[in-house]
């Protein structure tokens, strides 16, 4: 241990510290499969202590628990999702659930979104819809929920204190596109972030973006290291 962290105490974040999440991709009962990974952008600095521990376009994961698609005798179909995890800026993944509930709608009539456990539960809920044409569940891009952090849980400080200004550079910032190139000139993945840390990226890390570039084969390693030196783009 560090002595920087043996000196300042360990930051507890409590139980139920809300995080605000936006849905980065639509996602339907019609398609999604049963263990297929979701996405979700963090709204906003979540902020314990006068610290931040998660950025403001970070990203959570979700998994899809259950999905049914439409049925007979107007049963519409259902979609399950569980609020997995985020990762605090010290790279440490910490467990979330989700206990709020709301509403929503659909064109198979009302539909309630209950948000129970770990897991957000879509499922129609009028009976003067038994013997319409059911529907699929379809859950736009956009849609937001809070999620909260399941148990108090514990870290180092230091690693939220400390901060590591950029290395003085010359020419253009390092972008999203230089890493890609770096990567198809078949550099190793420790290469690359080293580039990336002696370097000022200005690098966009929207959640689509982060999707695009692991469907192109960039490692986590590497894409945990650019989340470390960009900020999103507007």
């Amino acid at each position: 241990m560090s002595l920087l962290s043996a000196e300042v105490p360990d930051l507890v974040i409590p139980d139920g510290t809300p995080i605000r999440l936006r849905l980065s991709r639509n996602v339907s009962s019609g398609d999604a499969k049963e263990g297929e990974t979701v996405d979700f952008e963090v709204l906003q600095d979540v902020v314990v202590n006068n610290t931040v521990i998660v950025k403001r376009g970070g990203v959570a994961l979700g998994t899809v628990t259950e999905s049914r698609s439409k049925r007979r005798m107007g049963r519409a179909g259902r979609l399950d999702i569980n609020i997995d995890n985020t990762r605090l800026i010290s790279g440490e993944r910490i467990a979330l659930r989700a206990v709020k509930a709301g509403s929503g709608g659909s064109n198979a009539g009302k539909m309630t979104l209950a948000i129970v456990a770990t897991t957000i539960v879509f499922f129609p809920v009028a009976p003067l819809f038994l013997f319409a044409k059911g529907k699929d569940m379809n859950i736009p891009k956009g849609t937001e929920v809070t999620a909260y952090t399941s148990g108090e849980i514990r870290v180092e400080s230091a690693p939220f204190l400390v901060t590591h200004p950029p290395a003085p550079t010359q020419g253009k910032p390092l972008t999203n596109e230089d890493v890609m190139a770096l990567k198809a000139a078949g550099f190793s993945d420790s290469v690359i972030i080293a580039k990336i840390a002696a370097s000022a990226p200005s690098f966009n890390t929207e959640p689509a973006e982060l999707i695009e570039l692991r469907a192109k084969g960039l490692g986590d390693a590497v894409i945990e290291q650019m989340l470390k030196g960009g900020a999103p783009q507007k």
